[in-house]
């Protein structure tokens, strides 16, 4: 199958990437805690029969799922982690084991043209889950089904398929587990059809729900589940991951770990677009500098320069100038510490801050916004550039 053009498609553009094969705890980046949480339930032969894995975008709750999955159903687990090499391992790290269900968003595609379900695409989601290890998200997820613009959803059909599966006998004769990928996505009268079950399971059967925003969730759902919060990845954990499977230098790592905010995608998505970001910023540091020097004529040639980048690349400019604004409110209100950025990204930001005041911010971020509208309906970019750039020397100098 050919992978659309997405950004979240990081592990497998990287040339370095260290593939994995495995979805044993070890595997899973940080999240120490729950892993240890997880690992004692098992242990202590208490594992709640309906857990919901709560917490934001790409921070491992998939990933933390399947390890726990193949933790439960190993027949060699250790007292840290299933063994990895048994006949069921293998079958795990497939995702072709049969006592392991999924339940996960669909849409209509060129493949299923109606009544789409999960069971019609299991091949799909498990090359999709295996290539990219667990972390994903559902923008991806349906850039990889190609469904277009539509959303995603899990309708009444998957919740009979899952009722048929674990009301028959366990193939292997252990536990049988369901993994509910953004549960969110149930449509009500879905998530009704599974009160029952989750209130009243089969004995030997374990669901998990994986979630980004409870609120989506009925009521009635989140009472017959434990909870288990899953927070984000902690900063020292991401960067130790991106040297070790994706072959980048400590410097990298940690600039990276900074801007993804313990957000596994984004921490890859800032690697690929390590190159676009120097560049903006150096032009940007650059074009402020021939502001605050007043120097007309360099400012001139700037923007005839800034005229061969193409309209995209010239709005992505004016969009990160705009960050570097909404970044000076920050910083002039004493809340520098939430402004996540590479270090010689937020020394500039610091030193630029000052100059952005409340006598002058909101005209600055207008004539931003301003030039991105000029440029979207194909005016001048040289024209526009150099305006902006004269009018921000006079904001610049305000008292």
């Amino acid at each position: 199958m050919n992978y659309p053009e997405n950004p979240y498609f990081c592990l497998f553009n990287l040339k370095n990437h260290k593939h994995l094969d495995s979805m044993q705890f070890k595997d899973v980046i940080g999240q120490s805690a729950i892993k240890q949480r997880l690992i004692a339930s098992v242990r202590d032969s208490h594992v709640p029969h309906a857990q919901l894995f709560l917490g934001p975008e790409g921070n491992g709750k998939l990933p933390l799922a399947l390890a726990f999955a193949q933790y439960i159903l190993c027949p060699n687990r250790s007292e840290m982690d299933s063994c990895g090499v048994c006949p069921t391992c293998q079958k795990m790290q497939k995702l072709v084991h049969p006592d392991l269900h999924f339940v996960v968003p669909t849409a209509i595609t060129k493949k299923v043209k109606k009544d789409p379900e999960s069971d019609l695409f299991m091949e799909e989601w498990r090359e999709f889950v295996v290539k990219n290890e667990g972390y994903i998200d559902t923008s991806g997820w349906y850039s990889f089904l190609d469904v277009e613009n539509k959303q995603g959803y899990m309708s009444v059909r998957d919740a009979a398929s899952l009722l048929r599966k674990v009301n028959m006998k366990a193939y292997e004769g252990g536990y049988k587990i369901v993994i509910i990928w953004m549960a969110e996505k149930m449509r009500p009268d879905t998530a009704n059809k599974l009160l029952k079950l989750l209130e009243e399971p089969p004995e030997k059967t374990v669901f998990i729900l994986i979630a980004e925003d409870q609120d989506q969730l009925l009521a009635t759902i989140r009472s017959r589940t434990v909870l288990v919060k899953v927070p984000s990845i902690d900063a020292a954990s991401v960067e130790t991951a991106l040297q070790q499977r994706l072959g980048c230098t400590p410097q990298q790592a940690h600039d990276a770990a900074m801007v993804a905010d313990g957000n596994w995608l984004t921490a890859c998505h800032s690697i690929n677009e390590s190159e676009d970001r120097k560049f903006f910023f150096t032009t940007f540091q650059q074009w402020m500098r021939l502001c605050f020097r007043a120097a007309y004529s360099e400012i001139i040639d700037f923007s005839s320069n800034i005229k061969t980048l193409g309209r995209e690349k010239q709005k992505e400019l004016l969009d990160y100038g705009l960050r570097i604004i909404r970044n000076a409110l920050l910083f002039n209100n004493n809340l520098a510490d939430i402004v996540l950025l590479p270090d010689d990204e937020k020394k500039f930001n610091a030193n630029f801050a000052p100059f952005v005041k409340p006598s002058n911010l909101a005209e600055i971020a207008g004539l931003f916004e301003e030039a991105i509208r000029h440029i979207e309906r194909n005016g001048n970019a040289q024209i526009i550039f150099t305006d902006l750039s004269f009018k921000m020397i006079v904001l610049l100098k305000m008292k």
